[in-house]
């Protein structure tokens, strides 16, 4: 065995031989990208006349809907701006359409960067995200580096969300591994749980800091720069 397939063969089972990855699933919302400010919430809140904290359940009521593609951008907002007491113009709808892309439009560069290095480390990779039409468009026009992914999974394209199995079991069957291969990194623990109950190694993301030290307690030896 060369020394390059011996470390390929470190990274997947880690150093112990305990675990055995042949596969890492990546969420994209405050993993690939960072999380919005709380500036760009709060100008989403006031546009819709309610405090940040009562802004955050509205938000939430039917992004899965929007996620799923079951409602349009428009239903989404208008929606959203009935629950709060209030309506929304043309140019609104346009405004806060844009803030909605470009506030989950700065990608995490310490996570691609690791993307970039489990395909050299000869990990398949998969991209699993609940994400609406126009935040795919704009990914695939902005991030060149999509195409790392051997297999992407976008929530409005095959019409289900995070947390249904079905969506999981979509990802592994496109990148061609079983649950126990698979190693799953989300931001959201409802989401890592419902990975785990189907057998997939997961871990919740919460910085890159975080995210080494997880990894490193699985054994897994490809890293992120933190």
């Amino acid at each position: 065995m060369t020394a390059v397939n011996r470390g390929m063969r470190m990274a997947i089972e880690g150093g112990s031989g305990e675990v055995r990855v042949n596969a890492v699933i990546l969420d994209y919302g405050e993993v690939l990208c960072h999380r919005p400010t709380e500036e760009e919430f709060n100008r989403l809140a006031k546009l819709f006349g309610v405090d940040r904290e009562l802004f955050q359940p509205l938000w939430e009521k039917n992004r899965g809907a929007f996620d799923r593609g079951d409602i349009t951008a428009a239903d989404y907002w208008r929606a959203l701006a009935e629950d709060a007491g209030t309506g929304i113009d043309a140019e609104q709808l346009d405004q806060v359409c844009a803030w909605d892309v470009e506030m989950w439009g700065k990608a995490n560069v310490q996570m691609v960067n690791w993307l970039r290095e489990l395909r050299r480390g000869g990990i398949k990779t998969g991209l699993l995200s609940n994400i609406h039409p126009a935040m795919i468009t704009y990914l695939r026009e902005n991030f060149d580096w999509l195409e790392l992914f051997d297999f992407k999974t976008f929530s409005a394209e095959v019409r289900l969300i995070k947390p249904d199995a079905a969506i999981y079991e979509h990802t592994l069957r496109g990148l061609g591994v079983r649950p126990e291969e698979a190693l799953f990194v989300d931001d959201r623990e409802v989401n890592v749980q419902a990975a785990r109950d189907l057998g997939i190694r997961a871990v919740q993301f919460r910085s890159v800091e975080k995210l080494r030290e997880d990894l490193k307690g699985i054994g897994f030896s490809i890293l992120p720069v933190a």
